[in-house]
Parts: C-alpha cells; structure tokens; sequence
C-alpha cells in the first residue's frame, strides 16, 4: 500500500469515529508525522479524548490519560523511585509518559511545577527520574487539552510551555446534520470498538524520516520566513515566532504537502498550517489583547505577505 494510501485509510477509519472533525484530524496526523505535541482548547464532551483513544488504536500503540487537578505531583506524570521492601533497594516506577499516546487532559488545572515536568518529554522525547534517563516509547505524541470556559482553580500555561506544543486547534461543535449523524449511529453501536490497527511496527517512524525529505523551494523559504518575521514586527504583538515556531512552520507545511501525497511545500501548504503553528506562540499587548485576537492578527498578517506564485513542475511521490 503506497504511503498516501495508509494515511488516508487512517483518516478515513478516524472519521467513522469523530464524525465532523476531518481538519482536526488532518493537523494531528500532521504532527505525529513531524513528532509533535498538540493542544486542543474546547469546551468538554467534543471529541478530545476519543481522538487520542482512536489514534493510540490505529497506531497499535498503547494509550494512557492523566487527569491534571492541583494535586497531580510532578511524579504522577514521569514516575517515581521508591523502595522495595521485600527486595531492599530502590526502584524505578515509570510514570504514564511511557506510552505512545499521553492524554493530558485538563492540563491548566495542575501546579506549574507538574506542567513543567512535561517539557523534557515534549521536547526531548525522553524523561528523567532520580538521574537515571528514559528513553520513551516510539512514536510518542502528546495530547494535552484545555477548557477555555473555566478559569477558577486553574493555571495558564506560560509562553515557554506553549512554544513546545507544535499546534494548537480547536475542536468545535459538529454542526446540525453532523450531530444528527452521530445520534443515529451511537444508537446502534460505537465505531469505536470496530477499530484496529493498521500501521505496523516501525512504520511511523519511517514515515516521519520521509516527512523530511519534502522539498521548501528558496521561494517558499522566504515566504515562510516573511510571514514569521511580520509577527515580530506586528503593532499590536509584543512577542512573536521564536526560532523553534520557524522550524515548526516549516515541518508542519512539510507534513501538509506529504499527506497529500507531493514531494514539494505550497503556499497553499503554508497558508493551511499557519493559524494552527503560530497562533499561540504570539503575545499580545495589551492593546492588542483588547483590540483583536491571535487568530484575527495573523490573518492580517497572512493577507498582507505577498504570496509567490511558484511553477509546479515538481513530481508527487
């Protein structure tokens, strides 16, 4: 089976099971093909933890979910060294970060200290406990969710912890035949359970080395960099894209153009992938922040680059 195949097959399998949520689906393929972590920022009971469940299922990979509240230790989360009474010494107890697809469901509702125990496995796919390093499970990607309802008893999540998620998105609400659709087929069975896996051992990681041989042309080089260095000169932006937002930018266009089967990155690739990578690496003024929001700024920002017109006469794989 080709490579555009399978990924279709897996978000075609995907949407039997969350019914409305084809671009939801589409960004966090784009980044498990790319190794990275996804926020999801949504009122609850829209589909966050069944997309994590199916995608762990797909995957044939394991699924493991930590409910953050205020008493969540930063242990709870990578694990633990206690000692073993019946064989007198010390052990190491891994935590739930050793899986392939971490839930981490209500992220803002734990103690800095516990969302910063997060930052070494994000980003360096590893976690360290009492000194002895842990390599994780491979593919690994973590998917964090957020209320933006509830503020009471919560902690936002600083501006360093927000660079390390490659994407932030939005679930939404199905719309009004969407939802009829859903109620008739929950009525008869969940899809959920016909699930099986289809990548087999291996196959990710493969995946993700090809994501990288996908071709920026020095024209479109400059247009993602245009569009990256119009953050950081953005009246109302007091922060913008870090070096680290760049190189997501480029990877998440990259991933784009690979799933839809072509060897080489868009605009239209640039333009898709855009509000999902750099939104939420912006601070605002305060101006700004009473004026517009992230999504609006950059909108503006995306319609005032120049978009180049580039020949398409490369090869699709």
């Amino acid at each position: 089976m080709k490579i555009v195949d399978k990924i279709e097959l897996v978000q075609n399998e995907m949407k039997r099971v969350l019914i409305g949520k084809e671009k939801t689906i589409e960004l966090v393929m784009i980044s498990l093909l790319n190794n990275g972590n996804v926020l999801l920022e949504d009122v609850p009971g829209t589909g966050k933890t069944l997309l994590a469940k199916s995608m762990a299922v797909l995957l044939g990979g394991q699924y493991k979910r930590v409910q953050f509240t205020p008493d969540v230790l930063p242990g709870d989360v990578t694990g633990i060294e206690f000692f073993n009474p019946k064989k007198q010494d010390f052990e190491l107890r891994p935590g739930p970060v050793m899986t392939n697809v971490l839930l981490a469901d209500e992220i803002n509702r734990a103690t800095p200290r516990t969302q910063s125990s997060l930052l070494e496995v994000m980003e360096e796919k590893q976690v360290t406990i009492e000194g002895t390093t842990l390599k994780l499970p491979t593919p690994f990607i973590v998917i964090a969710t957020q209320n933006p309802l509830e503020s009471q008893g919560t902690f936002s999540l600083p501006e360093a912890q927000m660079d390390r998620f490659f994407m932030q998105m939005q679930t939404g609400y199905p719309t009004l035949e969407e939802e009829k659709q859903m109620i008739q087929m929950m009525r008869l069975t969940n899809p959920f359970n016909d699930l099986e896996a289809i990548f087999e051992a291996g196959e990710i990681e493969v995946f993700q080395e090809q994501v990288k041989q996908v071709v920026l042309s020095e024209v479109i080089e400059d247009y993602l960099l245009s569009i990256v260095h119009a953050t950081r000169n953005g009246e109302y932006i007091s922060v913008g894209v870090s070096p680290r937002g760049t190189i997501a930018f480029m990877k998440a266009a990259q991933g784009k153009a690979f799933i839809e089967g072509r060897s080489f990155v868009t605009p239209e690739d640039i333009q898709f992938v855009a509000p999902y990578v750099l939104s939420h690496r912006l601070v605002l003024t305060m101006e700004g922040a009473m004026r517009k929001t992230k999504q609006a700024l950059l909108q503006e920002i995306l319609s005032q680059v120049d978009v180049p017109v580039e020949a398409r006469g490369v090869t699709t794989t």
